[in-house]
């Protein structure tokens, strides 16, 4: 019997369930990995090294200490670190530790930004941004 075909058991032998959480898909941009062109997927993605284009991201999107996305990014919740050259379009809430650097427009209806965070350009909080898919741009 093959150990990827047998479930997880805990200490008295029950299967163990899988969380939702963990059926998400996970990516990783490591951080020698260079991205040219658009990147769209429904689940999460960890960006430690750099992105040249569009980011599409149903879930979430982790931008580490020295990452550099250079393009636009479309998430539903956004933790930056690292830099981001681009709008940031967020459909719950977008944070940005005391590393991050954002050159572009940030569009959320929620934001926690850290000491030590910079941002070069207009930051506009939208409760209707909650009910649009990911990739629709908001128009006033």
């Amino acid at each position: 019997m093959s150990i990827f075909s047998s479930p997880a058991r805990d200490e008295q032998g029950n299967e163990l369930r899988r969380r939702r959480t963990d059926q998400i898909p996970f990516s990783i941009i490591a951080s020698d990995m260079t991205v040219i062109g658009d990147l769209e997927t429904e689940g999460v993605v960890r960006v430690e090294g750099r992105v040249r284009g569009t980011v599409r991201v149903g879930s979430q999107v982790l931008v580490a200490q020295g990452a550099v996305i250079e393009g636009d990014l479309h998430t539903q919740e956004a933790v930056i670190a690292g830099q981001i050259n681009g709008a940031i379009h967020a459909r719950e809430r977008v944070e940005l530790q005391a590393t991050a650097m954002v050159e572009g427009d940030i569009l959320t209806p929620r934001i926690s930004i850290i000491e030590g965070a910079k941002v070069t350009g207009e930051v506009k909080m939208d409760s209707k941004m909650e009910a649009q898919p990911v990739g629709t741009s908001h128009k006033s």
